[in-house]
């Protein structure tokens, strides 16, 4: 008989508030934190300090492959985020749901932008690949190539008709999207450029790189002249509009540089939402603020600057002579043009007390400050800093739903309520069912520790040899006791719940009695002392024996009550890391560094079965109570559960991205709670659902071949793309196996209507001779006709994959499809995806369907339809947007709107007029000026006469 085994599944992951890999960002209302923690999203209330919801992904991938790499929000709800796998999800963040999933890139997506309207979306990726995405419809538009290493950055410009990419290979590349070309390549930067950013009013353009300094560009927008010039015009370069638009392609044009304050390189650039504030974010502990000021100001500026350099050179002339007059005349009839300096003036520094990650402007501005920035930081918090205009001030912090440095170990309850967790210097309580932590207690590094049974205290050992006594219910430190010279590697509770036994680096093994008196303490009654370091230590459930892994690969057992030898285990080729004895004192299990773990007889020391586990170090193991079936962990990040008696790979858990360095299994069996170098730990659930060793086991087979495929398929294709001519765009799309195993049912399916087909045909002609019985439905195809069959098979797939799953159908069923088309098209709700296979089929086999006289009869029919039923979609779609025009103007007339757009109309008149005068008395005060220096000049010319 073949056995059922019961699965395990993830239940959820908690301790993670932020992770390095992806940058944070504010969503459109300015409340909540979009933050990434590892393959989710969290949904941070600013405020309250709570996370509200959590994105969630589902995928069969697991671990590393998933990690979130990108975030980006909208004006709406829409939130783009990318991931190590290339692929993109759109979520609401409103609702917390995923709207669809785009797949395009190869590797990891780097940057993620969306053009004003939302509308669109660009990404960059590891690929070195930039794709173009349709929001509304779901899909694809096309790939620009070009840059030959990783795109960092990208930005729109000119209403979302232009994007610029920065890349690692120095260059920036402006693309024109309508002509899907790049029109311009800007060199200069020594090393890669980092991020690019653009004004709100795209007036500047600034990148950041490793070089000492930020690199700005004036964006020529669609006017004859251009209203600001670089550095080089500025010190007498011919300042005309004509001058700078002399190339057409040309849309950004250098403007000057800013020395930056410290020595790391820039790792993001930002404006603020009203343009006001640009903030530069170094690879440190540092965000360089600088203030952005307005036109008039930065004239302002630089006829200050002006008048200093005239004053300076005045000073000069009078001990040189006519010669510098004549520069003087020259510099008078310079215009005064605004230079960086001018423009961008350094307003404060904000220093963070750990690395920075990522930053996002609020795009709300509070009344009473220029504006709040959020920075994720390297040691798993968030902070929150409102900018003054002299200073900057944190506002808050959210640190305290996960530890600062990596999960090291991890203890449940007797009773499984509580979860204990150490790290380099905390202990966190947490509630193992909903992931909220309880409490938080200052602590030396924790290595290992454990929850006091039938009292709420724990014991903890750490890197100093020191045991700390923790009261849990006070969230206090009670003791700290002496207990080794060296590192405490491992604590085992004695079964009858009387004490413990901690080992440590200094060779000792020592055995502890726990003494209540008005609170918890314990006292040293026994040590063993060994001849090597010892890593590990278990107690049988009997509590006769005592197995101890030694730095010498080995593992010695002695009896309990006597401290005598007993056995000692040879075979590992590396220390063992780990021991669990079973619940009936039969078997005992190590795990090494070796990557194997072997199972033991504890009768005779034995070694029944020797598996390679792990492709790392095996770093725990621990058999569940009352059970042979075992879990093991590894640096491999994953979990694995074994059978022990048949010695069998039962299940392979994955979800961590970094390696695994400790675990708890409850009492029942029921769940386990993993901890990991990922700073988060997991709860995995024994579900209801049973599974069978052989299904498991082709499974993982299956899982294999599928990942060998996606590698053929992409090293197949990578030579050919390479060589692709540069700066210009591609299909946005990728082949997944996914899209080929749709393409086969679509296959499969047209192959059951053409059967299906001709048993009817069969069945009408001997209806023709004789009375036949009625012809039964077909159940494979669920009663329903070959031709709605073969739609509802294709309705199933996403439009936006639909010219990847059609691609590899062979010339005969493309003409079958082809034949269905005029019954799907009286469908009116059907007609927009009949026009897109239509389409797709044409552009596909355009040449054969030419030369194919069976395929005209079909194709002139579709002509007459598909032009008619277009246009009667078309004006259903236009008479709708007509008919809720009509019911904004409606609502329009109804309420004070027209007032409020004749407010802001007379404001925007009111200042333009002030503009006008600012620059009338501009003028007024220049001809002044001019005036008196002639007299001053005549003056002198009389006095020479």
């Amino acid at each position: 008989m073949v056995k059922a085994y019961l699965r395990y599944e993830q239940a959820s992951s908690f301790g993670v508030i932020t992770s390095l890999e992806s940058n944070i960002s504010y969503d459109s209302t300015g409340k909540h934190v979009l933050a990434p923690a590892l393959e989710k999203v969290g949904i941070w209330h600013v405020r309250q300090g709570i996370c509200t919801k959590t994105l969630v992904p589902s995928s069969s991938r697991v671990g590393k492959s998933l990690a979130v790499t990108a975030i980006a929000s909208s004006a709406s709800t829409s939130v783009a985020v990318g991931y190590a796998d290339g692929s993109i999800r759109i979520w609401d963040s409103e609702k917390g749901t995923c709207e669809t999933t785009l797949n395009g890139h190869k590797g990891a997506v780097t940057a993620l932008r969306y053009n004003k309207a939302g509308s669109m979306f660009a990404s960059g990726s590891k690929d070195n690949d930039v794709i173009l995405w349709d929001v509304v419809g779901e899909t694809g538009l096309f790939r620009l190539r070009g840059h030959r290493d990783q795109v960092t950055d990208l930005v729109f410009l000119d209403d979302g008709k232009k994007l610029v990419t920065a890349s690692k290979d120095k260059f920036l590349r402006v693309w024109d999207l309508e002509t899907q070309h790049c029109m311009q390549i800007i060199s200069g930067h020594h090393t890669e450029v980092w991020s690019v950013d653009v004004d709100p009013e795209e007036k500047y353009l600034v990148t950041g790189s490793a070089d000492q300094e930020l690199r700005f560009y004036a964006v020529k927008q669609n006017m004859p002249h251009v209203s600001v010039v670089s550095d080089s015009n500025a010190n007498g370069v011919d300042a005309s509009g004509d001058h700078l638009t002399e190339n057409k392609w040309e849309v950004l044009i250098p403007f000057g540089e800013i020395q930056r304050q410290t020595k790391d390189r820039v790792a993001s650039v930002r404006f603020s939402n009203s343009g006001s504030l640009l903030a530069c974010q170094m690879a440190g502990k540092t965000i360089e603020i600088f203030q952005v000021l307005d036109e008039t100001e930065a004239k302002r500026k630089a006829k200050r600057r002006l008048r200093r350099k005239e004053k300076k050179s005045s000073k000069e002339g009078v001990e040189n002579g006519d010669a510098s007059n004549e520069t003087e005349k020259a510099d008078t009839v310079t215009v005064t043009t605004p230079t960086v300096p001018d423009v961008f003036k350094l307003l404060q520094v904000i220093r963070a007390g750990r690395k920075i990650s990522s930053f996002s402007f609020c795009p709300i501005t509070p009344k009473d400050s220029l504006a709040t920035l959020a920075l994720s930081l390297n040691n798993n918090s968030l902070e929150f800093y409102t900018l003054k205009s002299s200073e900057n001030e944190k506002t808050a912090t959210i640190e305290h739903q996960g530890h600062r440095s990596d999960v090291r170990s991890v203890a449940l309850s007797a009773d499984n309520t509580l979860l204990m967790s150490t790290s380099h210097s905390e202990v966190k309580i947490w509630n193992p069912s909903t992931g909220s932590c309880l409490r938080t207690i200052d602590s030396g590094y924790g290595i290992c520790s454990l929850i006091v049974p039938k009292s709420k205290y724990g014991i903890v050992g750490t890197k100093s040899g020191v045991l700390e006594i923790i009261d849990i219910g006070s969230a206090t430190k009670v003791e700290d006791v002496e207990a080794h010279g060296g590192t405490i590697w491992s604590i085992a509770p004695i079964p009858d719940d009387t004490g413990f036994v901690t080992v440590s680096a200094d060779h000792e093994v020592k055995f502890w009695e726990y003494q209540e008196a008005k609170q918890l303490t314990v006292s040293n009654v026994r040590s063993m002392k060994m001849n090597d370091d010892v890593l590990a230590v278990a107690i049988s459930p009997d509590a006769k024996h005592i197995a101890v892994a030694l730095l010498d690969s080995t593992v010695k057992v002695f009896y309990v009550d006597s401290l005598k030898f007993f056995l000692s285990l040879y075979g590992h080729k590396l220390p063992v890391m780990c021991i669990d004895i079973s619940s009936d004192g039969a078997l005992i299990v190590t795990g090494s560094q070796d990557k194997n773990i072997k199972i033991w007889g504890l009768d005779f020391g034995d070694c029944h079965k020797s598996i390679f586990a792990h492709d790392d170090s095996v770093m725990g193991v621990k058999f569940v109570r009352n059970t042979h079936y075992m879990f093991s962990i590894g640096k491999d990040r994953l979990v694995k559960y074994w059978d022990a008696d048949k010695f069998e790979l039962l299940l392979t858990l994955g979800g961590h991205h970094a390696e695994i360095w400790c675990f708890s299994v409850s009492n029942r069996g029921d769940f386990l709670v993993t901890g990991s170098h990922d700073r988060s730990m997991r709860r995995w659930d024994r579900t209801e659902e049973p599974f069978f060793l052989e299904e498991e086991k082709e499974k993982r087979l299956e899982e294999l071949f599928e990942s060998e495929i996606d590698n053929a398929a992409e090293n197949r294709h990578g030579s050919e793309e390479e060589i692709t001519e540069e700066g210009v765009a591609g299909l946005a799309k990728k082949t997944t196996v996914d899209v080929l195993s749709a393409a086969d049912s679509i296959i499969e399916a047209l192959e059951l209507a053409e059967n299906e087909k001709n048993r009817i045909a069969e069945y009408e002609e001997e209806k023709t001779r004789g009375t036949v019985p009625d012809l039964a439905p077909n159940v494979v195809m669920l009663g329903l006709s070959p031709s709605e069959f073969v739609l509802k098979t294709i309705s199933k797939e996403k439009t936006n994959d639909l010219e990847h799953i059609l691609l590899p159908l062979p010339f005969s069923d493309a003409l079958k499809l082809l034949s269905y088309m005029e019954s799907w098209s009286l469908i009116p709700e059907k007609v927009e995806l009949v026009c897109r296979i239509a389409t797709i089929v044409l552009q596909t086999h355009h040449n054969q369907l030419v030369t194919t006289p069976a395929a005209r009869p079909i194709l002139s029919v579709l002509r007459d339809i598909l032009h008619a039923k277009v246009k009667e979609s078309k004006d259903t779609i236009g008479y709708n947007l007509a008919a809720m025009d009509h019911l904004k103007q409606m609502m329009a007339s109804r309420s004070d709107a027209p007032f409020r757009d004749a407010k802001a109309k007379l404001m925007e008149i009111r200042s333009q007029q002030a503009k006008r005068m600012e620059a009338r008395l501009d003028t007024k005060t220049e001809r002044k000026r001019k005036k008196k220096q002639k007299r001053l000049e005549d003056g002198h010319g009389h006095a020479w006469a």
